[in-house]
């Protein structure tokens, strides 16, 4: 539906462009929600948008106005939520950060080392605030396990008043500028943080590490769901689409996060997505009978 220059194929290709909600926990994590984005050049042709069978309403919006929607409909929907994170894109704008807020939730958004911040020095650059910190303002946490382990960096927090001390705000809280530095490189991450209530530097720093799950549940459902697989140049076949691989994907994270332990008591390493859906294929295009299956997969747990 859109054509733009991908890097990984180094030419312009055909493609969508997309939004996508994540919902993450301690047990686990699974894609739950997207929005095509529509940019103007496609909005403002009626034509275009009547070929791809895009519906009458359908307007521009941006990534982060898509992004407040799909939380709103989540929220609505009796989903339980106590943050939200994402990239420089949604950290950047202040309607959604005000709209969270409205909704009782915190965030933890990346902005750019140049993004604006008030504090009771004035107005400075992300990157000039923490360039001129103290040794003694950071300390060493980390922002949760990876591939290759603890991923530690040094943290810092800066209170913040430009937001806090808005008069146009309905809903009191906490706001800082949460600085990352890597112990390495020296190289900073910046990140607007807010709570409605106090609460300590680890915990921002942990809901900054999930904003990773965005990306394993993209390289996951790709492995388990496909829903880079499609080839559909519609709206309808989009959303078709994509519902059925979120639908999947959230359905092995679910599975594999409410695992019953083995009724006998045995020790055995829990069952992945992946196992999950080998024995899911297993047993219905069977080419071996299921306990035949189910005892080879137990055995080799």
């Amino acid at each position: 539906m859109q054509r733009q220059y991908t890097g990984t194929a180094g030419r312009i290709e055909n493609s969508q462009v997309a939004v996508y909600l994540t919902y993450a926990s301690d047990k686990g994590h699974a894609l739950m929600g997207r929005a095509l984005y529509m940019p103007k050049v496609w909005t403002e042709n009626s034509q275009r948008l009547a070929s791809a069978g895009v519906p009458d309403d359908v307007g521009f919006a941006t990534k982060p106005a898509l992004a407040q929607t799909m939380i709103t409909d989540v929220l609505a929907a009796g989903v339980r939520a106590s943050w939200v994170a994402g990239d420089e894109v949604y950290g950047a704008d202040s309607k959604l950060r005000a709209h969270l807020r409205e909704a009782g939730l915190g965030y933890v958004l990346a902005v750019a080392k140049n993004h604006q911040i008030v504090t009771g020095i004035g107005a400075r650059r992300a990157i000039d605030l923490a360039v001129r910190l103290p040794a003694r303002s950071w300390q060493r946490l980390s922002a949760g396990r990876g591939s290759k382990g603890e991923r530690w960096y040094d943290w810092a927090l800066v209170e913040t008043t430009d937001e806090a001390a808005d008069p146009a705000a309905t809903s009191t809280g906490h706001h800082w500028l949460l600085i990352r530095r890597n112990r390495t490189t020296g190289e900073y991450a910046f990140y607007r943080a807010y709570s409605p209530t106090q609460v300590p530097v680890k915990a921002l720093v942990k809901v900054a590490g999930r904003r990773w799950t965005i990306e394993e549940s993209f390289a996951a459902s790709k492995e388990l769901a496909a829903p880079d697989e499609h080839q559909v140049r519609s709206w309808t076949s989009w959303h078709r689409w994509t519902a059925l691989a979120i639908l999947a994907h959230a359905f092995l994270s679910v599975m594999a996060a409410t695992e019953p332990a083995p009724a006998d008591g045995r020790a055995l390493i829990p069952l992945t997505r992946n196992e999950i859906r080998r024995l899911l294929t297993a047993v219905i295009a069977p080419t071996h009978k299921a306990e035949y299956v189910l005892h080879w997969s137990t055995w080799r747990r």
